[in-house]
C-alpha cells in the first residue's frame, strides 16, 4: 500500500513552472504519512481551511484552486459518514459555498472570518465540535515577516483572515496541501530550499508548518491524491472517496464556482474554467491517472 500511494504521489509531483522539484523530493512520503494517520482515527471529525483571494482578478474574487479541491474532499468525507466543516474568509465564502453545493456537500457548514479579524470564536467552536483533524488546501500563510503574499510577491493581508492561527491552535493534528511555497504547511520545508528554487521564495515562503505536508504541482491535484490514498487505506471508505474522483463532478464544481461564486484563475486572473491557467483536460488527465492506480 505504501508503494502504491507513493506512485500516486509521484503523479502529482509534476512541476508546472514554479521550481518545486526539490520541494517534492523533500516532502516525498507526505501523502502516505497523512493518509495513514487519518485512517487510524476511527471516526475523524475534520475541519477544512481554504480560500485564496485574488485582488487583481477580473473581478476580484476567490481563486478556483483550493475551494474546488476542498469541496471534493468534503463530499468524500460526508459520503463516508464523517463530520466535516470548512473555514475561509468572508471574501471567499461565496465561492466556497457554491463549490460545496455543486459537489453535493451542501450541508457542510462554513465558518467565515473577516480579513484581519480574530479567529478565537472559530477556534472555540471547533474545539467544542470535537474537530481532531484539520486540512488546509491552497491557503496562503504568513511569510517570515508575518505577512501573507501571493506568487507575485504582493502582500494580501487586507484580503486574508489569519486562518493560520486556527490551523495551529490545536488540539487537532494537521495536514496541509500546497503547490507554490507560500501556503500553510510549507514551514515544514527548509526555508533556504524554497528561497533558492521557488521564484520570490525568500519573500513569499510560508513559515507555518503542518504535521503532514502534501506538495503538488497544483494544489487541486493534492485533493485527488488524498481521496485516492484514503480509498486505498480504508476499504470501508473506498466508494465514498472514489465518488469524488469523478471528472464530470470536478468540472461541474469549477464551472459553478466561476459562474456563481464568482471565482477566477489565480494565474490568468480571468473568470475561466481553469486552475493555474491549465484547462480541465490537464487536471482530468491527472485525476484519471490517480484513479486508475486505485482500481
Amino acid at each position: 500500500m505504501q508503494a502504491l500511494i507513493g506512485q500516486i504521489e509521484a503523479v502529482i509531483h509534476r512541476d508546472v513552472g514554479r521550481g518545486m522539484d526539490l520541494v517534492f523530493e523533500a516532502t516525498r512520503g507526505g501523502l502516505f504519512g497523512a493518509a495513514r494517520a487519518l485512517v487510524a482515527s476511527s471516526a475523524p471529525r475534520i475541519g477544512l481551511i481554504t480560500g485564496f483571494f485574488v485582488p487583481g482578478g477580473d473581478p476580484p474574487a476567490a481563486e478556483t484552486d483550493g475551494p474546488a479541491g476542498a469541496a471534493l474532499m468534503a463530499q468524500g468525507f460526508v459520503a463516508a459518514g464523517l463530520s466535516c466543516r470548512l473555514a475561509t474568509d468572508t471574501v471567499c465564502q461565496s465561492a466556497c459555498r457554491v463549490a460545496l453545493d455543486a459537489a453535493g456537500a451542501g450541508l457542510v457548514p462554513i465558518d467565515a472570518v473577516v480579513p484581519g479579524g480574530a479567529v478565537d470564536s472559530v477556534v472555540d467552536l471547533w474545539r467544542q465540535q470535537g474537530i481532531d483533524w484539520v486540512i488546509a488546501i491552497e491557503r496562503c500563510g504568513p511569510a517570515a515577516d508575518g505577512h501573507p503574499r501571493n506568487m507575485r510577491g504582493s502582500e494580501i493581508t487586507a484580503h486574508a483572515a489569519p486562518l493560520d492561527r486556527l490551523f495551529s491552535a490545536g488540539p487537532w493534528r494537521t495536514i496541509a496541501i500546497g503547490d507554490g511555497g507560500n501556503e500553510i504547511g510549507m514551514g515544514c520545508v527548509d526555508r533556504s530550499l524554497i528561497a533558492r528554487h521557488v521564484p520570490l521564495g525568500e519573500r513569499i515562503g510560508c513559515v507555518v508548518p503542518a504535521d503532514f505536508l502534501i506538495a503538488a504541482g497544483v494544489s487541486h491535484w493534492g485533493a485527488y491524491a488524498m481521496l485516492a490514498a484514503l480509498a486505498v487505506l480504508r476499504p470501508a471508505w473506498s466508494d465514498a472517496m472514489l465518488a469524488g474522483l469523478d471528472p464530470e463532478l470536478d468540472r461541474v464544481v469549477i464551472e459553478a464556482m466561476v459562474r456563481d461564486g464568482p471565482a477566477v484563475d489565480g494565474v490568468s486572473l480571468r473568470r475561466d474554467v481553469t486552475i493555474d491557467a491549465l484547462g480541465m483536460e490537464v487536471h482530468q488527465g491527472v485525476m484519471a491517472a490517480v484513479r486508475g492506480m486505485v482500481r
